[in-house]
């Protein structure tokens, strides 16, 4: 097991979302040493004249600006500022600027008992967009789910703002509210959750067998303890007599690339490539594997939360190891990130995309993410919205979003409204009240908070119930029929 130090480190590169970013690159030859000598933000800029005059031009813009501008200026947000706007000039949402009050406050989180919604959330044209839920995270158990845009917190717009600033307003102490405004695809309204912040789950790996022989590893991202608790229980499993083996990443956010590479290695043969970086004037280094195959079957379950490091292990196992792809289309992440402390010389950080990574056979995932051979949409209440309850009660005659939602919920948990299409008919009225009696509540057929709240309840109990899992059975079956 590793340090808490280094835990709670993974834990706020996944679950902040967004100062530390999904693909952490640790030590990779060619790639991981592109840094520059000194200690100061400009030790780089030598002797280039284009290098001086641009210098020049920047102290030019902030003496004008600390000599005429009608206040007086803090320079230290002004040059942080300068930054942030160089950062963002990039396009690019895995590279991004730590000032040196977020990086104390990183630092502060790291030493310190993590709490959040456990979300990972990155940057795209000026909004937060949820990378992953973390699975077990307060976020996922409300129903935020990969690609969600989160407009607001608690009334505060995030439009527009620095990344670290929106993540600033999403986390808090725990106990305390998030009231989170989600812009979804498919939704012509802003859908909105209370989530309650909570400890977030340090563990990454857990792993259970089913009756047939087939071994389940879920994965939560890859942290540098993941290696090495895979290896423990990849070993249990195996002493159990496991005869195939379903490795689940689905909302795994990714991680460190160093661990994803050890995890494959332990299915992909001895010199089979795992992944390939790229760096930027198209040199490319491969990473092939020291280990060995397995003799039994083995499926990696993805939907689209697995990003960055899962999907190098699901193409790496796919390409050069044999494996089957269930779920979903994954991400699309296919940049890797590392940052530099030492070089700005004043607390901040600075993260940047160094390079690419492409599966063994070449291919860039990025934006596009990869297709699994067996495709498995789970059941449409896995990602129906939450009710209003500003808007209750919902009874007879009426026809919204909302109601549609509670006929969704409705059905996936075996009641039967007969419709789902937001008109709230007899048999809607006869689903909720067989639903109230099952609940011991007032059988009025009406959708009250009470009642709402209870039927959230109960489908949150259903979804992360095993049997219900759609994705995850249809795995199972895939590696059974292979055994």
């Amino acid at each position: 097991m590793m340090k808490k130090r280094s835990a709670l480190l993974l834990a706020i590169v996944a679950l902040l979302g967004g100062s530390l970013l999904t693909l952490v690159l640790m030590s990779y030859p060619g790639v991981a040493n592109q840094t520059t000598s000194g200690e100061g933000l400009l030790a780089s800029v030598t002797g280039n004249t284009q290098q001086k005059n641009d210098l020049k031009k920047i102290e030019t813009a902030m003496d004008l600006i600390s000599s005429n501008y009608y206040k007086d200026v803090d320079k230290t947000k002004l040059i942080d500022g300068a930054i942030n706007g160089m950062m963002e000039s990039l396009g690019d949402p895995y590279s991004n600027y730590m000032g040196q009050e977020t990086a104390a406050q990183f630092e502060e989180s790291i030493e310190g008992s993590f709490t959040g919604i456990g979300a990972e959330v990155s940057s795209q044209d000026g909004n937060v967009v949820v990378v992953s839920p973390i699975k077990g995270s307060p976020a996922e158990k409300a129903g935020i789910r990969a690609k969600d845009m989160i407009m607001s917190v608690n009334g505060e717009s995030l439009q527009g703002l620095e990344l670290n600033k929106a993540v600033n307003k999403i986390r808090g102490p725990k106990g305390s509210e998030a009231k989170v405004q989600v812009k979804r695809a498919g939704s012509t309204e802003l859908i909105e959750f209370t989530i309650v912040r909570d400890d977030i789950d340090l563990e990454t790996v857990y792993a259970h067998m089913e009756n047939n022989g087939v071994g389940v590893i879920t994965i939560t991202q890859f942290s540098l303890n993941t290696g090495e608790r895979f290896k423990e229980e990849l070993a249990n499993l195996e002493k159990q007599n496991m005869k195939g083996l379903v490795i689940d990443v689905r909302n795994d956010p990714g991680g460190v690339l160093q661990v994803v590479i050890d995890i494959a290695e332990q299915f992909v043969p001895k010199g089979k490539v795992i992944v390939q970086v790229e760096d930027k004037n198209g040199k490319r280094e491969q990473s092939k594997s020291n280990g060995s195959s397995k003799s039994y079957p083995i499926t990696v379950l993805m939907n689209k939360g697995s990003a960055s490091a899962s999907e190098i292990l699901a193409g790496a196992l796919q390409q050069s190891a044999g494996a089957t792809l269930v779920g979903e289309n994954s991400f699309g992440k296919g940049t890797v990130q590392t940052s530099y402390d030492k070089q700005m010389g004043d607390g901040s950080l600075l993260k940047i995309t160094i390079a690419k990574w492409l599966t063994p056979n070449g291919d860039w995932i990025h934006e596009k993410g990869i297709k699994p051979d067996i495709a498995v949409n789970q059941p449409d209440y896995f990602s129906v919205a939450p009710i209003n309850k500003e808007k209750l009660p919902l009874k007879y005659d009426s026809n919204s979003t909302d109601v549609k939602s509670a006929q969704t919920m409705l059905r996936g948990l075996d009641f039967k409204p007969d419709r789902v299409d937001g008109y709230y008919d007899q048999k809607t009225e006869e689903a909720v009240k067989a639903f109230q009696k099952q609940k011991g509540i007032e059988a009025t057929g009406e959708i009250d908070e009470k009642t709402a709240e209870s039927l959230e309840a109960a489908l949150i109990e259903r979804i992360a119930n095993p049997q219900y899992d759609a994705q995850l059975k249809r795995a199972i079956e895939n590696v059974s029929k292979d055994i």
